[in-house]
């Protein structure tokens, strides 16, 4: 990981905060094929988002309590739905 796109992993666990998103969502807006880029693995293998099944298909991310504190530390304060 590189502190280059650390701002963009906040940017990631913030949206997917603020309520969970279908898996379908978070892969056409934040995967990429750049290997100098994995802000989704990243944030995955940190254990800062999520995917789990609700039984309609499509697995749905959302955030994790460690994905939060991540968030907190960074003085990102957001406010979940629902």
């Amino acid at each position: 990981m590189t502190a280059e796109h650390e701002p963009l992993i906040l940017d990631l666990v913030e949206w997917v905060a603020r309520q969970p998103r279908p898996y379908s969502q978070v892969m056409e807006a934040w995967r990429t094929s750049c290997p100098r880029l994995p802000v989704w693995e990243d944030a995955v293998d940190r254990g800062l988002v999520a995917r789990r099944a609700d039984g309609s298909g499509d697995p749905l991310v959302s955030v994790t309590p460690a994905g939060l504190d991540f968030l907190d530390r960074h003085g990102r304060q957001v406010e979940m739905a629902g």
